[in-house]
């Protein structure tokens, strides 16, 4: 894995942004920005596409205001740039109706809060495989 991957952590609670940023950390990726909402994710997204700098994987949560996870989501890949870069949703949800609605909308995978450390590094390296394999 590239310890060098340019990774977006979106969450409105900044200790799960604290936490999640301390286990990526320990993984050994310093490339960590956070947003606040899906909202504020969006605009930072497109403002590293225009810099030709896109974020390489996204860690989101949920449920939050002004711009859901799910909402960030869907229009995070309704442009086909975005197809192959890896979506991990962040989530209380744990009802099998709702992580099938978000893999169908492209999640790559999702972590049940609450979660151990252990538990973000066996899920992001499972999806960076996943998906750095067929790209690479």
């Amino acid at each position: 894995m590239d310890k060098n991957t340019r990774f977006l952590v979106v969450d409105d609670f900044s200790t799960m942004r604290k936490i999640l940023k301390k286990a990526l950390g320990e993984m050994g990726y310093t490339q960590v920005e956070e947003a606040e909402n899906g909202q504020q994710a969006w605009t930072m997204i497109e403002q590293k596409r225009a810099e030709n700098v896109p974020y390489q994987f996204i860690i989101s949560d949920w449920n939050m205001p002004i711009m859901s996870g799910v909402d960030l989501l869907k229009k995070f890949r309704s442009d086909d740039k975005n197809r192959t870069t890896p979506f991990v949703m962040v989530t209380a949800e744990s009802e099998q109706k709702q992580i099938l609605e978000a893999v169908k909308m492209g999640c790559s995978d999702y972590i049940v809060k609450p979660f151990t450390p252990a538990t973000i590094k066996e899920k992001i390296e499972r999806v960076y495989e996943k998906f750095y394999k067929k790209v690479g």
